[in-house]
């Protein structure tokens, strides 16, 4: 492996951050949005998954004691 001197790494390190696209405040607030509205479908989901599941499991366990 080739030797880099530190200051090298950091020239090369600043022009990769320049390639960069970086997000604009509306893609961020659009995204952290849509995060929230996942995160609140989901948990609704297994909200619902979780009390079918645990009503046919009394109804099994009801049934079977």
């Amino acid at each position: 492996m080739a030797k880099v001197s530190p200051f090298r790494f950091l020239q090369e390190v600043r022009a990769e951050t320049d390639k960069v696209t970086w997000p604009t405040r509306r893609e961020t607030m659009i995204t952290t949005i849509m995060v929230f509205v996942m995160v609140a479908v989901s948990s609704i989901f297994f909200l619902i998954a979780d009390q079918i599941i645990r009503m046919a499991i009394t109804f099994v366990l009801g049934i079977a004691g």
